[in-house]
């Protein structure tokens, strides 16, 4: 007889998790306060493996073509990170528009989802060149908050699910837990920073932006019918399903870019 209580098994793959993480978060941590080269080169990258496994999850029976698009991805990004960056769209278009030529089906998917990854990758680049190592951490822990936060939540309290027809996990709790924890993070970047109060709900609105990344993720895999983006990460899935959230985030802090002009980031 069920006493209500939470299944032992939602835990299972928390250790697995949470080594793959660590190690994760040594080696971006690790970029970050290096900065230069270093992280250019880790965003490029993660950025060429997100599109790769993009393409694999839409026609992984040829896994070649990926691969070029992939190396196609990393030739762009490593050259537009240290030239011009006006030709900002001109270069980043050529996979997206090269995958959807090739594809028979889901040109669209790729075309965007591609785009998305290339922009929400050199957006990060930027980020960490224009304002430093400690305002991209402020970002990437608004993200890390907002995933574990709402992972505990979510498996702990449970409840009415946030969108089921989309991510069939995702629940009201750990939404909302995502929202605090993000916010707190705001709050304490306001004790040893001089940034506003925005900061606070600046986070909160980013810890969405994370959210929506993850679903968008989430609706490419249930329409592709795979469980995950790829298994290169143990716990975690492909890099994809690790970084959606940190591309929600990226995307909604160049969208911001564009509405108020931010200085450096704003193309």
């Amino acid at each position: 007889m069920s006493l209500g209580l939470p299944d032992p098994g939602r835990w299972d793959d928390l250790t697995v998790r949470l080594v793959s993480g660590a190690a994760m978060a040594a080696i971006g941590i690790a970029a970050i306060l290096v900065g230069g080269v270093w992280f250019q080169m880790l965003a490029v990258f993660v950025t060429a493996i997100m599109v790769w496994e993009l393409w694999m999850m839409i026609r992984p029976e040829v896994p070649t073509t990926g691969a070029l698009l992939a190396a196609g991805v990393a030739s762009v990004l490593s050259g537009l990170l240290v030239s011009d960056r006006t030709m900002l769209w001109v270069f980043m278009l050529i996979v997206p528009i090269v995958g959807a030529v090739v594809l028979k089906t889901e040109r669209k998917t790729f075309f965007l989802f591609a785009l998305g990854i290339q922009l929400a990758g050199w957006g990060l680049v930027v980020f960490r060149e224009d304002y430093g190592p400690l305002w991209l951490l402020w970002l990437i822990l608004v993200v890390v908050a907002t995933d574990v936060f709402g992972y505990f939540v979510g498996r702990a309290v449970g409840g009415p699910k946030f969108w089921p027809a989309v991510s069939p996990k995702k629940t009201w709790s750990g939404t909302a837990a995502g929202w605090a924890s993000a916010a707190v993070v705001g709050a304490l970047f306001l004790t040893f920073t001089d940034a506003g109060f925005d900061i606070v709900w600046i986070s909160a609105m980013l810890s969405l932006a994370s959210q929506m990344g993850d679903i968008a993720e989430s609706a490419l895999k249930r329409r592709m019918h795979v469980k995950d983006s790829s298994a290169l990460i143990p716990g975690h899935g492909g890099l994809f399903d690790r970084f959606d959230g940190l591309l929600g985030a990226s995307l909604f802090m160049l969208f911001v870019a564009l509405v108020v002009d931010v200085p450096g980031v704003a193309f």
